[in-house]
This record gives C-alpha cells, sequence and structure tokens, in this order.
C-alpha cells in the first residue's frame, strides 16, 4: 500500500479555497486538478482534494454536510515548531480562517487550530523532542 493520504473536502468557492491553502504553503498539483477539483500536497504524504460542492455530492450518496454547521473529522498536521503553529494559524487567521479557541501550551505539547472558509476543523500540533 502506499504511504499517502488524501483528505477530499467539499468547498463553496474553489477558487477562494485554494487561494487560501496556497497561502498556507500548500501547493496546487495541476495533473489532478480541473474547474471541479484541486488537488493539493500539503506535505509529506498528505494530500487535499478540494471539491465543488456538486462535484462531492455526485461522488456520496447522502447528503453534503455543512460543515460550519456539524464536523465528522479534525485534520491535524504535526508541525516542526511552536513558532510554525502560530506563524500556520497567522496565515490561516489572514485569510479568513476563525479561530475556534486560544491555544493550547501543556510544555511538552502546543497546539491550536482553525476553522477553514468551509467550516472543515485543523488542529496545528508541536510536540516537545523526546529523550
Amino acid at each position: 500500500m502506499k504511504q499517502e493520504i488524501i483528505f477530499n473536502l467539499p468547498v463553496k468557492n474553489l477558487d477562494k479555497s485554494k487561494a487560501f491553502f496556497t497561502a498556507l504553503g500548500f501547493s496546487t498539483n495541476p495533473k489532478y486538478s480541473n474547474e471541479q477539483a484541486a488537488f493539493m500536497d500539503v506535505v509529506g504524504g498528505v494530500h487535499i482534494m478540494l471539491m465543488t460542492e456538486g462535484f462531492f455530492q455526485s461522488l456520496i450518496n447522502k447528503p453534503v454536510v455543512n460543515a460550519a454547521e456539524g464536523n465528522e473529522v479534525i485534520i491535524c498536521l504535526m508541525c516542526d515548531s511552536r513558532e510554525e503553529v502560530d506563524s500556520l494559524i497567522a496565515k490561516a487567521t489572514a485569510g479568513g480562517a476563525r479561530i475556534p479557541h486560544p491555544p493550547e501550551d501543556h510544555g511538552f505539547m502546543y497546539d491550536q487550530g482553525f476553522e477553514d472558509l468551509d467550516g472543515h476543523l485543523w488542529n496545528l500540533v508541536w510536540t516537545a523532542p523526546q529523550d
């Protein structure tokens, strides 16, 4: 099995969502993108496929959940430092993300989350190196 993960996310406005995630440092892979979907490289073997709600709906046989009203998943990304967490939160905020709670500092772990333009939850986490 290839060790890659792709999260398929329905979005209301594909162009705005692509711009938002590009500002976070994600890159679009044009080979797998078109007017209905954008394949974006997040980090390593993690990717997101942003899909217009109509295209996403055509792939499932139940309603698309409005992520601003309910959630099924929180996407968590491990960061290399506290500063990277803060930097990505600043970029997300500048791009229109909502911050649902203040950062949490547990000494050995630091995390902060955001809701993207469509309400999908993301959590950014840094953990101290283990001895």
